[in-house]
């Protein structure tokens, strides 16, 4: 089952991985009823591993997390150490500054694969621009707004009232009534609290 597979995702890594939206956030959620590794031998506890295998499993969480490939996460460091700044801020920035992971955090999708499907099947408009690509970066000042044509469509059905409620992360900005939304400056760890220690996987690749 789909969904059971992602749960034992989430139980391998110990820790959640949100893969499966709201259910995530609720008492339901696999990891809490079931806080040990999936598998034949019960209960098994999460081992103590080498530094080596920290930075592995750390790269493994990032990319089940944000839906990336091998390929894309090494790219996205290889760009980040051309840059000025930190290594470890700039990553960060370029996983949380990919549209389907915008459209995620706007509350515009239940969870990021969730948005890289709805951003694949033309639902969402870039500054008034059709777009069909999770992986586009966006920019400090774009505007994300779900399409006139796909707002009535059944998985958006309620959303307006939902996003009302919902709190978006400091560096976006909502418009529930027009369902669009901003970039308002470039995103923030602590912010976002994110819960991965991305410096051991800047650690791996720096080697």
């Amino acid at each position: 089952m789909i969904l059971s597979a992602k749960c034992k995702k989430c139980r391998g890594a110990g820790e959640k991985l949100f893969l499966k939206g709201d259910r995530c956030y609720s008492p339901k959620c696999n990891l809490l009823r079931k806080p040990y590794r999936p598998g034949m031998h019960k209960k098994a506890k999460f081992r103590n591993v080498s530094e080596y295998g920290r930075q592995l499993q750390e790269k493994q969480k990032v990319k089940l997390s944000y839906g990336i490939s091998e390929k894309q996460l090494r790219r996205y460091f290889k760009e980040v150490v051309k840059m000025k700044g930190s290594n470890i801020e700039l990553l960060i920035k370029k996983l949380e500054m990919r549209l389907d992971n915008i459209v995620f955090r706007l509350g515009f999708a239940v969870s990021r694969r969730v948005a890289r499907q709805l951003v694949n099947h033309g639902h969402f408009s870039l500054n008034d621009h059709p777009v069909r690509t999770p992986s586009l970066e966006v920019r400090v000042g774009d505007t994300i707004k779900i399409r006139p044509q796909s707002a009535e469509r059944p998985v958006f059905k309620d959303l307006k009232n939902k996003l009302k409620k919902y709190q978006v992360p400091g560096f976006l900005a909502i418009n529930a009534e027009k369902l669009e939304g901003q970039v308002k400056s470039a995103p923030n760890d602590k912010d976002l609290e994110i819960p991965f220690n991305i410096s051991l996987i800047v650690e791996f690749y720096s080697k």
